[in-house]
């Protein structure tokens, strides 16, 4: 089969992926196997590439926003069946015994494994997944246009939860790529003031496209206080710049699995109760919940399609912050 992999980190800017032939992978007890169809290409496939996370697998193929065709199943597969549409997001699998696994917190297994870092991802033309860890694509939603939603859609949204807005409140993004541009289609929906930061005069005007009540930089002063934040640039820097803006009591989500050093700053930024949180990946919950929204509210995915030989172009455009909406390969 056709795939993208990574043997060593390094710049983008130097062609980190090799197009290569692979043995296609087979399905065991309670795995399908995935044609897939799809895949997004989002910030967390840029800093495996360039090596920003400490990789457990080598070589490995990126990719965690698959979408596709389940091609066959293993033994004892109870909830899918050839033929059907499903995808597949960035967490893997987890223990399941652990406490956080018992508390539905599984996102904070220790055990945890995630697709495209600790098992072959979905830059390739077959994937394998156990069936739990799967879910089937709305109705309405072409393989290209639901990728975004599997990682760049759940993470977005979990960060929303985790940010504590509330309907009728402000909300400030701070940077508008993938994540950003599904997250204001779900507050908004709930009917949320959404305020954007963002450099990009091409991601501004998307913003505005979207609903957005004010875009400015991330150095603007907004118009009003927000009640609730998320960061999803992973720009240290910021953090303070956030909370200057946040009224007290707020909350501030960072909404990144990496993020540059966040700099010393004065404690009366934090006074008055305002909490900044990590967003540390996603549950089962998060996906089935967001691709409900999706197909209810319904979302629209701003995309780029690109063929999957072209996934060291996407990935360099990527951090140059030239992708409008979402990256999306198409695989087949």
């Amino acid at each position: 089969m056709r795939a993208m992999l990574l043997r060593a980190p390094k710049p983008a800017e130097g062609g980190p992926l090799e197009s290569v032939e692979l043995p296609e992978p087979e399905p065991g007890p309670g795995e399908i196997k995935v044609r897939v169809g799809a895949c997004g290409v989002c910030r967390t496939d840029l800093h495996i590439v360039e090596g920003d996370l400490d990789l457990p697998k080598l070589p490995v193929v990126p990719g965690h926003q698959i979408v596709g065709v389940v091609e066959e199943v293993g033994d004892g597969t109870r909830r899918f069946r050839e033929g059907d549409k499903v995808g597949v997001p960035w967490l893997y699998d987890t223990c399941g015994r652990c406490r956080f696994c018992r508390e539905g917190k599984e996102n904070l297994c220790d055990e945890a494994r995630f697709t495209g870092f600790h098992v072959d991802g979905g830059f390739a033309e077959y994937f394998v997944v156990k069936e739990d860890f799967a879910y089937p694509i709305p109705e309405g939603f072409p393989d290209l246009q639901a990728a975004p939603l599997l990682c760049a859609g759940i993470i977005g949204y979990r960060a929303l939860r985790l940010s504590e807005v509330r309907p009728g409140e402000r909300l400030g993004m701070y940077g508008f790529g993938a994540s950003a541009h599904v997250t204001i289609q779900v507050a908004k929906y709930r009917g949320c003031e959404v305020f954007v930061f963002t450099r990009s005069p091409e991601h501004r005007r998307l913003a505005e496209e979207l609903g957005a009540a004010w875009v400015g930089g991330p150095d603007d002063e907004p118009p009003e206080e927000m009640d609730s934040s998320i960061i999803f640039a992973p720009a240290g820097p910021l953090v303070p710049k956030a909370l200057k803006a946040l009224r007290k009591g707020g909350t501030l989500a960072l909404a990144g699995i990496h993020m540059t050093p966040i700099p010393q700053m004065e404690y009366s930024l934090l006074y008055g109760e305002r909490t900044v949180r990590s967003v540390a990946n996603s549950t089962r919950r998060d996906a089935e919940e967001l691709l409900r929204l999706a197909a209810e509210i319904p979302i629209h995915t701003e995309v780029e399609e690109y063929r999957l030989e072209e996934a060291n172009e996407v990935l360099l455009k990527l951090k140059r912050s030239e992708i409008r909406g979402a990256a999306v390969l198409k695989v087949r």
